[in-house]
């Protein structure tokens, strides 16, 4: 029941001068999902891109546009990523529900749980990432009532680029495909050669790059 193999490419990765040249070449290569982050300077101190760019890019590629959120306020943006044409809508729980003591491993919480019923109202596939420091139980209640497609493990903090890798993060994918065989799992952070048997044994399958 495990979801099929795919490869995100990080268009952070790109020329930004160049990024239709650069997705066409990273889907010919292959790809069939393109990996977007998305960084607000507030929820993750760096600043990326936003909705413009994906609806650019989206006149230039078929492919599956995967939209990372790392931002503060994940409700207020899922209008405008389904208007540019994104496919994957992943925003972070901790941003959904800043309070750790408001996130239960056994009830989903209220305003999570209405964003991801609106990401899925908007068209878009809804994704719940979590930090290396959130317990993996606390997305648990969000797969329970089925209104998500997928879960994102970051496997190092999220808003850096070039951390190294956190292998006991993959404890987590593990756990998540003991549970849950038919979910899509995504991993993210310092994923590479050396590391991706690491997330893949443990369960996941779908590998930012």
């Amino acid at each position: 029941d495990r979801p099929a193999t795919v490869i995100s490419p990080s268009i952070l990765s790109a020329d930004f001068a160049k990024l239709a040249d650069e997705s066409k070449r990273m889907v010919d290569l292959g790809a069939e999902w393109l990996h977007v982050d998305v960084m607000d300077g507030h929820f993750v101190p760096n600043l990326t891109i936003g909705a413009p760019v994906v609806a650019s890019l989206r006149k230039h590629t078929q492919a599956f546009l995967d939209v990372h959120l790392m931002v503060s306020n994940p409700r207020q943006w899922i209008d405008d990523y389904a208007k540019a044409g994104a496919d994957m809508y992943t925003f972070h729980l901790e941003a959904a529900v800043p309070d750790p003591g408001c996130r239960s491993p056994s009830a989903p919480n209220a305003i999570a749980l209405e964003v991801c019923n609106a990401v899925r109202a908007a068209g878009m596939h809804c994704g719940l990432a979590i930090s290396p420091q959130t317990p993996v139980e606390q997305v648990f209640p969000y797969v329970d009532a089925g209104v998500v497609d997928m879960v994102l493990v970051m496997t190092v903090q999220p808003g850096f680029g070039g951390q190294k890798f956190m292998g006991d993060m993959a404890g987590k994918v593990r756990a998540l495909r003991q549970r849950y065989p038919a979910l899509s799992i995504q991993v993210d952070g310092g994923i590479a050669p050396a590391t991706v048997a690491v997330v893949a044994e443990a369960g996941a399958n779908a590998l930012v790059a």
